[in-house]
């Protein structure tokens, strides 16, 4: 079934096979580089959040969240392989089920990428507050300086997140006048945030400190908090489902890949599975040493991660120093049991390695911004390229400035939250296209496919949903009040202005710049 205008698959393909790719990469390439991506954010920013949802449940929600983007994956791959263009699921909807739909995909898709860049400025800038300021230079910033309002989420006597909104704007610069971020300093990167994260594990389970009795309860919010309710292990797995995105950055490498029938699903399960393992052993370091209890609320349900009531909680002297309550989780475990040169270190890692993701990030952004205001769904004004520049300068000043200012006023568990609902909307179309291009097109080459497509694709969107009403309720209730945004300004704009309406088939495959990487 499709909505609206339908773009040509046969355009993009032919488009597509402009663009001949030297297949170079084998399964051991393909799953490093699927670890380089996902391994960021997410551990670094996310664990105080998902132990408050979850307890030492933790383990559990990532083990959840693993999987879901485990069958996710193997649908991006067939479809990134067989639609190698630029414009992600925006592009694979507009393919299969029309103009209206690719609208709502891409729509979310600008959601995703711009909350989730603000999640991490403010995830980089409890590093800086708390590593760079207080640890190493003795300053010490005031709260109504580093946090949100304490009615968003934020703490007590917190105004605005200065350190945030600074790390934005100073990427969106960068970003505007054309800095790209080379394969080499990205594989530095890489390494810098692996070794940090293993030294973490090296020091923690082993460590005299670590005492299994600190995991009793293991579920203390139960497997599932209730609808809305965002807590519990489901719940907290709907929150780190952040850490994982960026795998599609490996599915899009099938183009390069020797024997993708083979190498990609290793690449892919492979590196989520190495993921997965990595993020529980962090967790359990981290819960094993100091503890990773929420804090109750007195109806015996956690308070939600980023409240106004788990501030006031977190800044009583006897709930101060909890993981729950850290706004740099790993750096202040290994603080609290001794270690607090090499915790020191892995804020320095978070420091130097948060900024960057928020620049692939505010790219894709402005990636799909341009895709679609080439194709005449948003003004064409919006995708102008800047004479000196060579960048599409007036969409990555909006989208920076939009970035600055949720990343001043909202927790960083609001935000991932946020971001996830679109991701796992786009997540769950891709899925849908997927099953629809083997009905509709089942004789063009795929030089991946995705096995058991029966079972896979259906989980896919089973395992989507599932998260996205495990989210809190108003974190849910974001999407759809965006999407009507949304479907106001297409039926206002993008219907009448859309280059397919008026019969001009163009296909954007690449946009001003050099990607600057993956995450």
């Amino acid at each position: 079934m499709t909505f609206g205008r339908v773009k040509p698959l046969d355009a993009i393909l032919a488009t597509a096979e402009k663009k001949s790719l030297h297949r170079s990469l084998g399964w051991f390439q393909l799953t490093l580089f699927g670890i380089g991506c996902v391994i960021g954010t997410g551990i670094f920013v996310l664990t105080a959040a998902g132990a408050q949802k979850a307890g030492p449940g933790l383990l559990l929600a990532f083990a959840i969240a693993g999987a879901i983007c485990i069958v996710a994956a193997l649908c991006y791959a067939e479809i990134a392989a067989m639609i190698p263009v630029a414009g992600s699921a925006y592009t694979y909807t507009y393919a299969t089920m029309g103009e209206l739909l690719a609208w709502t995909v891409g729509w979310a898709l600008i959601l995703e990428y711009a909350v989730a860049a603000s999640a991490v400025s403010v995830g980089w800038s409890g590093y800086f507050t708390g590593t760079i300021l207080n640890e190493t230079l003795g300053i010490h910033l005031p709260a109504w300086l580093s946090s949100a309002p304490l009615a968003l989420g934020g703490s007590p006597g917190g105004l605005i997140n200065l350190p945030a909104v600074a790390i934005a704007l100073l990427v969106t610069w960068l970003l505007m006048l054309g800095t790209t971020e080379s394969a080499r300093v990205n594989a530095v990167l890489v390494l810098i945030k692996v070794t940090a994260l293993t030294a973490f594990i090296v020091l923690t389970l082993p460590s005299d400190q670590f005492d299994a009795a600190r995991f009793n309860p293991f579920l203390p919010a139960g497997m599932f908090g209730g609808f809305g309710s965002g807590v519990g292990a489901v719940g907290a797995a709907a929150t780190i489902f952040f850490a994982y995105v960026g795998f599609d950055a490996v599915s899009t490498a099938a183009e390069e890949t020797k024997n993708p029938q083979r190498n990609v699903p290793i690449g892919l399960i492979g590196s989520l599975l190495f993921c997965t393992i990595f993020y529980m052993l962090v967790a359990a370091g981290a819960v094993g040493t100091i503890g990773g209890q929420p804090i109750m609320g007195p109806n015996g349900i956690p308070f939600p991660a980023g409240s106004e009531e788990l501030a006031r909680q977190c800044a009583l002297p006897e709930f101060k120093e909890a993981l729950v309550c850290s706004n740099e989780a790993l750096a202040h475990v290994l603080r609290q049991i001794g270690f607090g040169t090499v915790g020191n270190f892995l804020g320095y890692a978070a420091f130097i390695a948060l900024p960057s993701v928020i620049l692939i990030l505010l790219f894709g952004q402005t990636r799909i911004f341009f895709v679609m205001s080439r194709d005449g769904l948003l003004p064409e004004g919006l995708s102008k390229i800047h004479p000196k520049w060579k960048t599409p300068y007036v969409v990555t000043a909006i989208t920076g400035a939009a970035v600055a200012f949720a990343a001043a006023f909202l927790p960083v568990g609001k935000l991932a939250d946020i971001a996830n609902a679109g991701t796992l909307y786009a997540f769950m179309m891709v899925a849908v296209a997927v099953m629809m291009l083997r009905k509709t097109a089942p004789n063009v080459e795929r030089k991946f496919k995705t096995p058991l497509l029966w079972l896979i694709g259906p989980l896919t969107i089973a395992g989507t949903i599932f998260l996205f009403f495990n989210l809190p309720l108003d974190a849910m209730l974001v999407l759809p009040a965006w999407g009507a945004i949304g479907m106001v300004i297409y039926f206002a704009y993008g219907f009448r202005k859309s280059h397919l309406g008026r019969g001009v088939v163009e296909v954007v495959t690449d946009s001003p710049g050099e990607t600057p990487g993956t995450h």
